[in-house]
């Protein structure tokens, strides 16, 4: 489990941002349904991201997320996991999210990311170049999505497990470093009990020899899911982790034509 269901992001709104935000529904390629929430830039800056989240699916911190994104430029949307067992129903407190992630599988979970890539090239100031950000078993999917050719420009994960077991059966992300084919950013807490320090360094080790550009930064002492307003003593490690997270972005989205 990564955050507790009043977790915040810690980033501070922008004041008089224009941004919007909006409850949606994309189509996946077998047809199902499943719930998204969509945060426009007023001035987009040509880069798009796809929101995965931990293992509860979709709600208030995603959504917080998606709309800190759409303040910096950024057109998002955070996806949930979860339309063809537990339909468009809210993921709250009494949801019981874990025989649901279970019953995911990799295939099913790419074809719902390509359904997001495709809502955001399809805006009317579609981006250019669209990355994903993952959390905790969405940080491990975010990093598979690398090697699932939907042209993206760039994977971000947070304490996302490189190496197996899976929870639903889905590789590891460290055996598809071949299929690779964008660069890689990855975020741990070095005080993450579910994530070793050796499997970090395989991972390093993996993608080196694959020649994936690729930064794999881990905080001493921080915590599985450090990233949260709630971990005030982790201010420092999150507004490092933010700054990254936007300077991977930038580095990696193509100039405007």
């Amino acid at each position: 489990m990564c955050f507790s269901l009043d977790a915040e992001p810690p980033i501070s709104s922008a004041s008089g941002s224009a941004v919007q935000g909006e409850d949606i529904v994309l189509n996946s390629a077998d047809g199902t349904r499943f719930a998204a929430y969509a945060a426009h830039a007023g001035s987009p800056q040509g880069a798009g991201i796809v929101i995965l989240p931990d293992a509860r699916g979709l709600f208030r911190f995603y959504k917080e997320l998606a709309l800190r994104f759409a303040e910096v430029g950024i057109e998002s949307v955070a996806i949930d996991y979860f339309g063809r067992t537990a339909g468009l129903t809210s993921r709250d407190e009494q949801f019981e999210f874990m025989p649901h992630v279970m019953q995911t599988r990799f295939e099913t979970l790419a074809a719902d990311i390509a359904a997001a890539v495709d809502f955001l090239r399809g805006l009317p100031d579609a981006p250019q170049s669209i990355f994903t950000v993952g959390f905790c078993f969405g940080g491990s999917t975010s990093f598979l999505q690398a090697a699932n050719k939907h042209g993206l420009a760039g994977v971000i994960g947070f304490y996302g497990s490189p190496s197996g077991p899976s929870r639903n059966g889905s590789p590891a992300p460290i055996e598809r470093v071949q299929d690779f084919r964008c660069p890689v950013l990855g975020l741990f807490g070095g005080a993450d009990t579910h994530i070793p320090a050796e499997s970090i360094q395989q991972f390093d080790i993996a993608l080196t020899h694959a020649s994936i550009e690729h930064e794999l930064v881990t905080y001493p002492g921080a915590p599985h899911s450090f990233f949260d307003r709630v971990h005030a003593q982790y201010a420092n490690e999150s507004a490092d982790a933010w700054k990254r997270i936007l300077a991977f972005i930038a580095a990696h989205t193509r100039p405007r034509t």
